[in-house]
């Protein structure tokens, strides 16, 4: 690896943790009087989002933390271009992202899961992967209404089907196989609670609300 390439990896990881570090979920709940924090799960990411302040907050959170993690991957690929081209400083901004995101410094390095911000990251690197990722995600939530059953199971499947893509296919190359792997078991290990909890029976499962009653006629 050459001088030029290092100082581009070590640039694009360094601007894209402190783009990832954004705490929208935070900032959100704060706009709307509460933090988020002290309410649902704790944590700072879309879904307790979702769960403490609806949709209509936790929607533009979510799109927020894909962006994050996948406009500093499309940046870097468009302003880093060493000599010979290498997917290495893209890599590196997205394990930036992500690590920002998990480990901000602006709530002392306490973050969210990651899974949004890994998405976005996905999108622009390893885009099948993510497509049957986001698969099972869907199978599993439906089934389970559990959205830690789903997440763990589609980070587990970002770890291996880099892996099986390239036994099969030949690509993508071995430093994205690794970094799914890298990214796909972060993203369990920051699971680990929601998986004591699962073991427990704690676990939060996302209901559908029910109807209001009818008025009395």
């Amino acid at each position: 690896m050459t001088q030029s390439l290092v100082i581009a990896c070590l640039v694009a990881a360094v601007a894209s943790y402190a783009i990832g570090a954004t705490p929208f979920g935070f900032l959100a709940g704060k706009v709307h009087g509460v933090d988020i924090r002290d309410h649902g799960s704790g944590n700072i990411g879309a879904t307790n989002v979702f769960r403490v302040l609806g949709k209509r907050v936790g929607i533009p959170v979510f799109i927020l933390d894909i962006l994050k993690g996948c406009l500093p991957v499309i940046l870097t690929r468009w302003l880093a271009v060493p000599e010979p081209p290498s997917e290495w400083p893209a890599i590196a901004a997205g394990v930036g992202a992500v690590l920002g995101h998990n480990f901000t410094f602006w709530l002392h390095f306490k973050g969210g899961k990651g899974i949004a911000t890994s998405a976005g990251v996905l999108a622009a690197l390893l885009p099948i992967p993510l497509a049957i990722a986001l698969t099972l995600w869907a199978i599993l939530f439906f089934t389970t209404r559990y959205v830690a059953v789903a997440s763990i199971g589609a980070s587990l499947m970002v770890a291996l089907s880099p892996l099986a893509l390239r036994l099969w296919r030949g690509e993508p190359g071995w430093p994205l196989v690794g970094f799914g792997m890298l990214l796909g078991t972060l993203a369990i290990w920051r699971h680990r609670s929601n998986i004591r909890r699962l073991i427990n029976g704690t676990e939060n499962r996302f209901k559908k609300k029910s109807p209001p009653p009818a008025p009395a006629s």
